[in-house]
């Protein structure tokens, strides 16, 4: 167990400042609404690399003012002729949740999903899932907020189109419960341009809330902005997962293909390694390349027992192995002990005190 304060169980894994990074695929309803390609999706996350793969869940009916539930939704990317057709066609029931979750338990990842809605968090509940999220929109849904920390359970919350002040308020209403939560630094746009990323803001979030587990979740393009939020102290990562980017659907363009994501992950746990510890080191393996590289004091010409070494006596040459070139004031000014030929190496043994 680490000495940080800043740690925290999430599903088998414990994350802080030393751990590898907690990677969470976001699958959300890049299924189609299509329980057979759900499936496939989270045995792809696995076999990629992901910690947990997560879905959404929303209660359409009651979630939407019956106007927009209504609208005619002409999307390319719509699958019905309203929105609130196009939303039902997408969701999941009970018998797909079930099954997505034993799926999970197969391939050893965690499961979990966002809820939109109560409703929505009463239902992921009943089913024993063990973490939520919160979407960024509904960060200042503090109803919400305050009935998912009544269930005691991790939480994870977005954080895109908002302040530290609106961030705050949502800490605050959850800790009203308990503080097992996990606050990311992301920007709701869809995909994310990098100069909007502001991943600096992971410090800022470090150093407001030391108590808490800092992560990212990304719409932007590509694999190296985790790499950089890694670096930056984010210690959970979720990234939008999806077998093939041109399928039907918003998210589909800007969400990594199985291959994208194993990549992402392998750096990100190569990070996590060279990181290291922050105390200078030598490394055994770095002693013969710099024994090869570095120089040693020999004697610039043959020299007599008796002589009174100057500066001119002196050369740096290649291989270090003696006395360093950082210690040839000391040496200057010293007599020798016996009679030393060109290039061989002066030794402290061989000088009078």
């Amino acid at each position: 167990m680490s000495n940080s304060i800043r740690e925290l169980r999430l599903g088998s894994s414990i994350i802080n400042d030393t751990s590898a990074p907690y990677v969470i695929a976001e699958i959300g309803h890049n299924h189609q609404g299509n329980l057979e390609q759900a499936l496939k999706l989270i045995k792809s996350a696995a076999e990629s690399g992901a910690s947990a793969v997560k879905l959404q869940k929303r209660d359409n009916r009651n979630l939407f003012i019956p106007s927009m539930f209504d609208e005619i939704y002409n999307s390319e990317n719509s699958f019905g002729k309203t929105y609130g057709e196009h939303r039902e066609a997408l969701e999941f029931g009970e018998g797909e949740y079930l099954a997505c979750i034993a799926e999970s338990k197969k391939w050893g990842v965690d499961f979990f999903a966002t809820p939109f809605d109560v409703e929505s968090a009463k239902f992921l509940n009943n089913l024993g899932v063990g973490i939520f999220k919160i979407a960024s929109g509904d960060l200042q849904n503090l109803p919400l907020l305050e009935f998912v920390a009544s269930l005691m359970k991790p939480m994870i919350i977005s954080t895109g189109g908002s302040t530290f002040e609106m961030i705050d308020r949502a800490v605050n209403s959850i800790r009203k419960y308990h503080n097992k939560l996990v606050i990311l630094q992301c920007t709701a746009s869809y995909p994310a341009n990098y100069e909007l990323l502001n991943l600096r803001v992971i410090k800022s979030l470090r150093n407001k809330y030391p108590n808490n587990v800092i992560g990212y979740s990304g719409h932007d393009n590509g694999i190296s902005m985790a790499l950089v939020a890694f670096t930056l102290g984010a210690r959970v990562i979720e990234k939008h997962f999806t077998l093939n980017r041109t399928l039907r659907g918003t998210d589909h363009a800007f969400s990594l293909e199985p291959v994208g994501f194993s990549k992402m992950v392998r750096d990100l746990q190569r990070a996590n390694l060279a990181l290291g510890d922050g105390i200078k080191t030598i490394f055994e393996s770095e002693k013969a390349p710099i024994r090869k590289m570095g120089k040693m004091i020999v004697a610039s010409q043959d020299l007599p027992a008796g002589h009174t070494l100057t500066v001119t006596d002196l050369e740096f040459r290649s291989p270090a192995d003696g006395v360093p070139p950082s210690k040839w004031r000391d040496i200057c000014g010293k007599k020798l002990l016996k009679s030393i030929i060109r290039f061989e190496p002066i030794r402290l043994e061989d000088l009078a005190d």
